[in-house]
């Protein structure tokens, strides 16, 4: 027996079984993978069904149709009670049943108006929200536009329009004829184009 408890164990310390004979390990949650969705006892419903549920009955709670046929509703009922024989009677006076629907209805029909106006805040706060970003692109993209509008008009303010040309080639032709009139020339100046015009060889004067 000191053999096989020497041949089971190997420097001091026993040998896992392994293969077949191996035990089951408990498995470890792995941290790479999602956790299993839990098993909870209530129930699970769409939130966004019952809110736009909650939203067509708030609707209809608004509504005058929803008055009248609540007064049709009542009056019938007040009616069968009273003018009905009393064997088909099934809320005599003083209308307890009716007081006790009536009263169910309210405690229902708040809380689902309230739900509804939640849902009604949310959507002004998103759409708040939206706004305040686009007037926000709006307010920078006419910056910019006015400083592209500015620069352009600088740059315009430096570019030599047709009109300043021709002031500045009037006053230079004006300067011109003031000189060959001092010098005693004709105030008519020839210019390169009307000198080509003029025959070789011949003066105009000479005519």
């Amino acid at each position: 027996m000191g053999a096989e408890r020497d041949g089971s164990r190997d420097g001091g310390r026993e040998r896992s079984p392994a293969g077949a004979t191996a035990t089951a390990r408990p498995r470890v949650p792995r941290l790479d993978q999602p956790r299993p969705p839990r098993r909870r006892l209530l129930p699970e419903w769409d939130a966004e069904a019952f809110g736009r549920l909650s939203e067509r009955i708030a609707r209809f709670l608004g509504t005058g149709r929803f008055l009248v046929w609540m007064t049709v509703v009542i009056i019938v009922w007040v009616l069968w009670n009273i003018a009905a024989p009393a064997v088909v009677r099934f809320d005599p006076y003083p209308f307890i049943f009716l007081t006790l629907m009536l009263s169910l209805q309210a405690s229902y029909a708040a809380p689902l108006i309230l739900l509804a106006q939640n849902r009604q805040d949310d959507r002004d706060r998103v759409n708040l929200e939206q706004d305040r970003k686009q007037n926000e692109r709006s307010i920078a993209d006419t910056e910019y536009l006015t400083r592209e509008i500015a620069a352009l008009r600088m740059g315009l303010g430096e570019v030599a329009t047709r009109d300043w040309i021709r002031s500045e080639l009037q006053d230079l032709i004006r300067d011109l004829e003031e000189e060959r009139r001092h010098d005693g020339h004709p105030s008519r100046i020839a210019f390169p184009a009307e000198r080509a015009e003029r025959p070789s060889g011949r003066d105009a004067d000479d005519r």
